[in-house]
């Protein structure tokens, strides 16, 4: 399985699996196929939809949860590692760079 690294100037690498950092870079409108880049300008916005994604995915699993207690139904079961715990690092990630001014480059 290939990896995605997330290089900066300001932070460790972090290394994500590849369905992992493809979803990531999914939310953030980057393509996930080649080397991309997130600039300082874009971070804020960048973390704003990994932020309303987690929220989506939680009331989406609330909602199936709810949905199968209703009917009598086992709960769903779902990824034991949530979007929100995979996207910690890289959302702490990004705002330190954009403190800092510096890109976040991956595939280079």
């Amino acid at each position: 399985m290939s990896l995605y690294r997330f290089k900066s100037r300001e932070t460790g690498d972090l290394v994500m699996l590849q369905p992992h950092g493809k979803r990531i870079l999914e939310i953030l409108g980057k393509d996930p196929s080649g080397p991309g880049v997130v600039q300082p300008d874009q971070m804020a916005a960048a973390v704003r939809a990994l932020q309303d994604a987690i929220v989506a995915e939680e009331a989406e699993h609330q909602r199936l949860k709810e949905e199968a207690a209703a009917q009598g139904e086992l709960p769903p079961e779902f990824e034991t590692v949530s979007l929100r715990m995979r996207c910690a690092p890289f959302i702490e990630m990004l705002k330190r760079c954009e403190q800092a001014k510096v890109d976040v480059v991956w595939g280079v």
